[in-house]
């Protein structure tokens, strides 16, 4: 299982600002072992999403190109203080997170 996301959700006015830190390797497949010269395998996030009570704020879609520990930033309307944010990736092994927060 993957190391937990850290996850901050402010309210600032009417708008939501959500800044997340997820901790992925974000392999593009394309780079060697230093020790060994072998190609090391892609493992990359392929899709995010973020709701805020079960309501779709946010979707991603991820690939090769994004680095390693990838922090994402953005806002939304519509959450109010004591909301509940879940954020849940998909990478291209099938291996999947989600982690909850709640809007201060």
């Amino acid at each position: 299982m993957a190391d937990p996301m850290r996850i901050r959700a402010v309210l600032n006015g009417e708008k939501v600002e959500v800044k997340i830190l997820i901790r992925h390797d974000m392999e593009t497949g394309k780079r060697k072992d230093s020790t060994t010269g072998q190609v090391i395998p892609a493992h990359f996030i392929q899709t995010l999403t973020a709701k805020c009570n079960d309501k779709i704020v946010l979707d991603t879609v991820m690939g090769i190109a994004v680095s390693k520990d990838p922090f994402l930033s953005f806002k939304f309307k519509g959450g109010a203080k004591g909301d509940k944010l879940s954020v849940t990736w998909v990478d291209n092994l099938g291996d999947t997170r989600t982690d909850v927060a709640m809007i201060s």
